[in-house]
């Protein structure tokens, strides 16, 4: 990444206070998803469900790790969530619907099937595989995040917002959303519950809309991005999309 940050004696307060807050927010969000799990299924034994908090935790340690010394200020700014200025409200709505209700809908619906046994939990090779897809997901974030210096959010455009176009930027426009897809989906099969597929159905289509709304805005707003949209021709999916 060549992005021109400040080094950590150069941290204005601001920064610091939203470094903080962001290391917070992961403690605390790890400690919410361990208990909403453990609660709702009604035991703390539950092993798929500890196995997604513990991938949790090392994503959001990895983002901690690898922005801190090289982009602090993106790290800040990634704590204010849906509170960055200047994001319109599609963008809020889906974002709160894609990344907030529907997983936590999907987590409590396969709570509920651990605690009351609706059905037979799948097999363990697909809770596996969910674990494995999930984990890659994150780390697909993980890149883009460190590749993008913009990478906040919300959608909208920066003071200096330059196009980005290394890492996973080099193969499709919008790696965020494919690894937003990915883990999503991947969830229901780490977790084992045929019926938390059910919310989870849903985070595609509102990526999809997001993608194609975030696209035309930087079309329309970013200098440059139409050149590199040119280049890169697709959004989400190599040779469809």
């Amino acid at each position: 990444m060549n992005a021109n940050v400040p080094s950590q004696h150069e941290m204005s307060s601001e920064v610091k206070r939203g470094i903080i807050a962001i290391i917070v927010k992961g403690i605390f969000g790890a400690i919410f998803i361990a208990a909403l799990l453990m609660l709702t299924a009604g035991r703390w034994d539950w092993v798929w469900g500890w196995v997604m908090v513990v991938i949790f935790v090392i994503a959001a340690t990895m983002q901690v790790l690898l922005l801190l010394p090289t982009n602090p200020a993106l790290l800040a700014e990634r704590s204010k969530g849906l509170r960055e200025k200047g994001a319109p409200l599609w963008d809020q709505i889906i974002t709160s619907f894609a990344v907030g209700f529907l997983p936590i809908a999907s987590w409590i619906v396969a709570a509920l099937h651990v605690r009351f046994d609706w059905s037979p939990m799948m097999p363990l090779a697909l809770h596996i595989a969910g674990a494995i897809v999930f984990a890659l997901g994150w780390v697909l974030i993980l890149w883009a995040t460190y590749s993008n210096r913009f990478f906040t959010t919300t959608v909208r455009i920066q003071k200096d917002h330059a196009v980005q176009t290394g890492g996973p930027y080099r193969f499709v426009r919008h790696p965020g959303y494919v690894a937003a897809i990915v883990y999503s989906l991947a969830t229901p099969f780490l977790l084992g519950s045929w019926w938390a597929l059910i919310p989870m159905i849903f985070v595609p289509p509102l990526m999809i809309l997001r993608t194609a709304l975030e696209d035309k805005l930087l079309q329309d707003q970013l200098a440059g991005y139409k050149e590199y949209a040119a280049r890169v021709r697709y959004r989400l999916v190599p040779g469809v999309w």
